[in-house]
């Protein structure tokens, strides 16, 4: 494990992952994430491989459905986690294990969809993005479907402005250089600025996915602007305001002039193959 990749498994080895999703704004991106997801995958009981999925949010929500779904994470600590969730829940995962998105113990071509809700942006050079989003693509059956998150490029920014106004030189300066050319470190000795990331343009996790061999590749804005919200609480907890959210989010998922206000892009994509193969049949898939 090279350096970034140290820093990042002791990252999410203090930092509680998993509760994060169930703060904050965090609650707007995993029900989008979850309506994404359900848009685009086969119907039950598919295979479906959750790569970085820490504890298993993601993973847990598919098998509730149906699914069978392998989990895998590099942090030992949310491995352990996923499995006392998985001791205790109704309907357990499949497998559970410690792994890289870079190399999966799975056979070729065993698999019709793969998550990939993490591991893109922790691996900071392109070409091992490229190489988890082929070892995605090996794993899949043909016509198989591949769920890629990044972070916007502009998200850092953004936060700063929005929400975590500050003025201090160091963290200006690690956003604004996270401006340039994507590449996002933390500096500082607080883990509320994150880790070492990859930030993604929109066209360019598009390409990015289109250059591992995946076709009919689209980016989706997770949550539009509705993260930047000061008032975020208030119309969370308001049920008639929060599926205001869940609507506007919806209607600039793919208006290209907004899409990079999303803190959380999704980016989608078919291994290619023939139209009559495993997993051509989404769910609600347009």
């Amino acid at each position: 494990m090279n350096i970034a990749g140290r820093e990042i498994v002791d990252y999410y080895t203090q930092v509680p992952e998993e509760s994060r999703l169930k703060a904050g704004s965090s609650r707007l991106e995993f029900e989008r994430t979850k309506e994404l997801i359900g848009r685009f995958l086969p119907p039950p009981p598919a295979h479906i491989v959750d790569v970085g999925g820490g504890s298993g949010p993601y993973a847990f929500w598919l098998a509730s459905l149906g699914y069978s779904v392998h989990l895998v994470d590099a942090t030992a600590r949310l491995v352990e986690e996923a499995g006392r969730l998985n001791d205790a829940s109704p309907q357990p995962l499949t497998s559970i294990a410690i792994g890289d998105a870079r190399s999966l113990s799975l056979a070729d071509a065993s698999v019709d969809a793969v998550l990939l809700l993490g591991p893109l942006y922790h691996l900071p050079d392109h070409p091992e993005r490229l190489e988890a989003l082929r070892e995605a693509k090996r794993v899949l059956r043909t016509n198989g479907v591949v769920l890629a998150a990044g972070i916007s490029r502009y998200a850092g920014t953004l936060d700063t402005m929005a929400l975590n106004p500050t003025l201090e030189p160091l963290v200006v300066s690690m956003r604004h250089r996270a401006l340039v050319d994507g590449h996002y470190r933390n500096e500082t000795d607080n883990p509320r600025y994150f880790v070492t990331a990859y930030f993604h343009r929109p066209e360019d996790l598009v390409q990015e996915v289109a250059d591992a061999g995946y076709q009919d590749v689209r980016v989706f804005g997770v949550e539009g602007p509705c993260w930047l919200l000061p008032d975020f609480e208030a119309r969370w907890n308001d049920l008639e305001r929060r599926r205001n959210l869940l609507e506007v989010a919806r209607l600039l998922e793919q208006e290209t002039s907004v899409v990079g206000a999303s803190a959380h892009l999704l980016a989608i994509g078919t291994k290619p193959g023939s139209p009559d193969a495993v997993g051509t049949k989404g769910l609600n898939r347009r």
